[in-house]
């Protein structure tokens, strides 16, 4: 079969990102052949898929560039391709759509903004559904064809992934049963912030943990209040990429995570986690997969320490001992 591109600009977050790696591989499987741009860690995050993946360029007259580029390259290989819908815009924003048009590509999106004659194709989005489902439905959109949303994600590590994992446990001396535990969460939901407030004290001695190996992965900008503040009792591991954080993840005894990147990670590489959620939605933002336990308090409150302590206690006694 000829080469079918089909060129899709990514979400701006770790989280989004892996909630829409279904409807990616199930536009591959339906003979698509992929073009990613997103941020500079997606291609590590991706990379196990084997995908194209560009680091999206800086500012808006090389996003534009770095589009026209790539579709020129496109159309050599793909006589059809300027005759189709030849791009999705998984952003909802307007700028993301303005770059694809300015590009000459046909893209299709969802309807949100105003920007929907930006494109040339623009779904209805219902709002309410998880973030999941509609990746899953812009799919179908695309394809033509409704199709039951998957139960689980699969995030695939690649073997130099897993060769970088190893070297990490080695350097940390992380013994089978660590706990790996993510304390941060980028942004906020509803103007809310995300990251339950009790986090150092758990780490600090909480029963199920104590007697065990505690790793924590901050990203950039994380650092310093990890090593002055709060968790200088746990093994620490600074810069690791997407991809080894991924298989540090999976071969953990237990993740707790706030509602972040990392805790979706988890929950895509199969690892028993233990979401920790305060104002986040989980029918709409909740972690997927069946080794996911949510946490939270009543009405969108914070869980008690005691609650999480329970949780991860009973998570770790089937476990098995460190």
């Amino acid at each position: 079969m000829p080469p079918r591109p089909l060129i899709v600009r990514l979400r701006n977050w770790v989280g989004d990102v892996v909630l829409g790696i279904p409807m990616l591989q199930r536009l591959q499987d339906a003979g698509y052949e992929l073009h990613l741009l997103g941020k500079g860690w997606s291609r590590d995050l991706l990379a196990g898929h084997g995908w194209a993946v560009q680091p999206l360029a800086g500012s808006a007259r090389e996003r534009v560039a770095q589009l026209r580029r790539l579709r020129a390259a496109c159309a050599a290989a793909d006589p059809g391709f300027t005759r189709r819908i030849n791009a999705l815009a998984l952003p909802y924003s307007l700028s993301s759509a303005l770059e694809m048009r300015l590009a000459g590509l046909r893209a299709m999106g969802y309807r949100h903004e105003g920007r929907g004659w930006l494109l040339r194709a623009a779904v209805p989005r219902d709002a309410s559904r998880h973030e999941m489902a509609s990746y899953w439905a812009l799919g179908s959109a695309l394809l033509g064809k409704a199709a039951p949303v998957p139960d689980r994600i699969r995030l695939r590590p690649s073997a130099d992934h897993e060769a970088q994992a190893a070297a990490l446990r080695q350097r940390l001396a992380l013994r089978p049963g660590y706990v790996v535990v993510c304390p941060f969460a980028g942004g906020t939901f509803e103007k809310l912030d995300k990251c339950w407030p009790d986090f150092p004290r758990l780490v600090a001695g909480a029963p199920p943990l104590s007697g065990r190996e505690v790793l924590i992965c901050p990203g950039p900008g994380e650092e310093e209040a990890v090593a002055e503040r709060d968790y200088g009792g746990c093994r620490i591991a600074r810069g690791v990429g997407l991809g080894a954080y991924a298989v540090l993840l999976r071969d953990a005894a237990l993740v707790i995570a706030n509602d972040t990147g990392p805790g979706h990670m988890a929950a895509a590489v199969g690892a028993p986690l233990l979401s920790v959620l305060g104002p986040t939605d989980p029918a709409r933002w909740g972690a997927v997969g069946p080794t996911v336990q949510v946490v939270q308090g009543q009405g969108g409150g914070w869980p008690s320490l005691a609650d999480v302590a329970g949780r991860a206690a009973a998570v770790l006694h089937g476990a098995g001992p460190a």
